[in-house]
Order: structure tokens, then sequence, then C-alpha cells
């Protein structure tokens, strides 16, 4: 990962030490309405280098200064002030790349992120596990970020599976889980414990399905989305052994989450059902499905769905991605879509690159674009690992094309 070029030491400072122009932390700055957002790093198109020249040192010194205090009121006594410092830290790593600067202070954040996690209730249980998410996508691949997974992996699983935790909490805890898990871990023993963590998970959406009126949404359904998206994802860096296993455990199960009253669940599992396709076909090019004609009428249906009772938007964006899923799934075809970022551009051609960005879209919002300027080719996102390199073919590893 890029790592920031080193600044000059001869910047001019103030009394105390503190770098000019940077004012300490008032009781107004600690207050709800500042921390919720930190002005200077919450758009990412303020980084461009057109308009007036800055002193570049004085505003990522001004910037760090800020971040420290921010890292600093994570342990504030207030369960407020604890998740507005946490929802500042969030926009600053979404919207910047702080590399060294986190590296210097991963410890701590650990610490902090899995204090919040413990201890705190479901709002800041939330924003704890995204900037856990977000400090992964900073660090990268390595021995470091193993070190963090080490940590925050048990305590993410237990929230994951505590029926007592609140649903949004074990939702946030499961995304984070399957976005950590993919960026960081090189054991290939940890990647399918937490597979299975998140399979105990979503198949339980499975066990709804007593009759052929379709499946009732409950409370745990985004839940269930959340955790069958996370265990996608992880699927895409599994040696194909263990890609094959899985699908012949789920290709006959997961059609029948199709009919589920909830839109989320549906396109959930018809994206991943597209990409089980995928991979299956990659595993054996005469790949059959004997329940083919039945999957594909279920999927036109959705793809042409007219139902009166569905919002105009809900039934536009399912006819949209049912098109898309029905085509892989008919006709082994994919509409590759073409990402500029600077320069460069991404040709995403196929259900697995499709999952991988997507996923990390959602994660860093509008500051993806930014992310992608200062990470094509990095280790966040070509997560190889010694145990997925001697396993996978190079076609199906998703870091051929980040």
């Amino acid at each position: 990962m890029p790592k920031p070029k080193k600044r000059g030491s001869n910047h001019q400072r103030g009394a105390g030490g503190q770098p000019r122009n940077v004012q300490p932390f008032s009781d107004e700055d600690a207050s709800i309405e500042t921390m919720s957002h930190c002005s200077g790093f919450s758009d990412p198109a303020s980084f461009t280098e057109d308009g007036p020249e800055v002193d570049e040192e004085a505003t990522q010194e001004d910037l760090e200064y800020k971040l420290k205090g921010f890292i600093d009121l994570t342990l504030d006594k207030s369960a407020k002030t604890r998740q507005a410092a946490l929802e500042s830290l969030k926009s600053a790593f979404s919207s910047k790349i702080l590399y060294e600067f986190i590296m210097e202070r991963r410890m701590t954040l650990t610490d902090s992120i899995e204090r919040c996690i413990k201890k705190g209730k479901s709002d800041e249980q939330c924003a704890a596990a995204g900037l856990a998410c977000l400090l992964c996508v900073q660090m990268g691949s390595g021995i470091e970020s193993e070190e963090i997974f080490k940590t925050l992996g048990p305590v993410l699983k237990k929230i994951v599976c505590d029926g007592t935790a609140s649903i949004q909490a074990r939702q946030a805890c499961a995304t984070c889980l399957g976005i950590c898990c993919f960026i960081v871990t090189d054991d290939i023993t940890e990647l399918y414990s937490t597979m299975e963590c998140l399979e105990n998970i979503f198949t339980k959406a499975y066990q709804r399905d007593r009759d052929t009126n379709g499946v009732s949404s409950t409370h745990n359904t985004v839940l269930h989305v959340s955790a069958l998206l996370a265990w996608t994802l992880l699927l895409t860096i599994c040696p194909m052994n263990e890609v094959k296993k899985k699908i012949e455990m789920h290709l006959h199960k997961l059609p029948s989450l199709l009919s589920c009253d909830d839109l989320n669940m549906r396109i959930a599992a018809g994206e991943t059902l597209a990409l089980l396709f995928e991979l299956a076909r990659e595993t054996d090019a005469d790949f059959f499905y004997e329940d083919m004609d039945l999957l594909t009428e279920k999927l036109r249906a959705l793809a042409t769905d007219g139902n009166k009772h569905r919002a105009k938007v809900d039934k536009r964006k399912q006819r949209s991605v049912f098109r898309d899923v029905l085509r892989a799934v008919e006709e082994r075809d994919f509409p590759t879509e073409m990402v500029k970022f600077g320069p460069e551009r991404m040709y995403i051609d196929c259900w697995v690159k499709k999952q991988t960005y997507e996923t990390f879209k959602e994660i860093l919002g509008s500051g993806m674009q930014y992310h992608l300027q200062h990470l094509y080719n990095s280790a966040a996102f070509k997560a190889r690992t010694k145990a997925r390199s001697k396993c996978r073919d190079k076609r199906a590893d998703v870091g051929e094309f980040f």
C-alpha cells in the first residue's frame, strides 16, 4: 500500500511544540455536533490538486492532531461521545490514505474498537465494526493486520452468534468479519472457520421455507442478508476443492430464498446464485444443474415482475438485477462494466469481481474513487495469501483486476 511522502522537519511551531495554526481540543470541539463530521476530509473531492496552493505539511499535521483527539475520545465515559468519535474516524479513514499514521497507532485503535464492541450498545457497536473494516482496508494484508484480526475476530464472531445482541450490531459485525477476513487472513483454517460462522447464520433462512407460498421475512432477515453476502465474498478466495463442496451444499437450497418477501434477500440470493454458477462452470466446463428449468423460470419471473403490491422503485431494481442474473445462469454472460478512477480504468467482467467491488464500494462510500487511485494493485485488494496462491486458478484470483 502506498505510503505518504515524508514531510520536512523545518515547519515552524508555536509554544509548547504544537503545530502552528492548530487549536487544541476545547469542550466545544468535543461536542457531538463537531465530532459528527470532520471538515476537510469528509469529502474525497476536496483532495484534488486543483485550486490555490496550500501548506500541505500544516494541513497534514492539523488533520493528524484532530485524529489523535478522536482516538482519545473513543475511551470517553460518554457513549454518545465515543460513538461520535468513531464516526469521525470512519469519515477520515474512508476518504484519506493514512497508512503511516494508523500503523503507529494500530494497537491503540484495535483496543478501542474491541472495547466499544464488547461494552457498547447497538449504535456504538455498529460504528466500531465499521471502523474495524476501514482499519483493515487502510492496513492491507500483512503481519500487523493479522494481529489486528486475531484480536477482533473472536469478538466479532461472538456478537454475530449472540442472540441477545441487537440485530443491527450482529449485522454490522457479520459484514466486518467477512471484509476483515477477506483482506487479512493468511490462514486457510481461519478462513473456513469464519465462513462456517457466517453459514450458521444465513442458513437459518432456509429453515423458514416450509411451504410453496414463499419465505416470510423476519426481523432477522437483515442479518441473514449480511451474513450471506459476507460468506459469498469469502467464497471467492477459497481453493477450488472447497468451492465445489460449497456449491454442492448450497446450490439447491439458495433458490428457495428467491421467494422471500424481502427485496434485499431476493437480490442477495440471486447474485449469490449467479456467482456460484460462474465458479461451478470455472471448475467444470460441462457443469450441469438438474433443476435448471425451474430455476430459470423463477429468475425470469423476477426479471419481469409486475406485482402491483410492490413499490415501483423496488420493482425496477429487482428487474434490473435479475435480468443480469438470468443472463449469467442461462447464457453464461456478464455485462462488463468499466470504472474510471483518475487516469486508470478498471473492468468488472465477472460476478467475482462485481461482488468484490460492490462490497468495498459499500463500506468506502464516496471515498471509493479516492482509495482506488491510491490502492491500484495494492495488497488490500489483491488479497493474495499463501493458501490461496497454491490452490486457486489465476482466472479466479480476484486480485488480478485490482
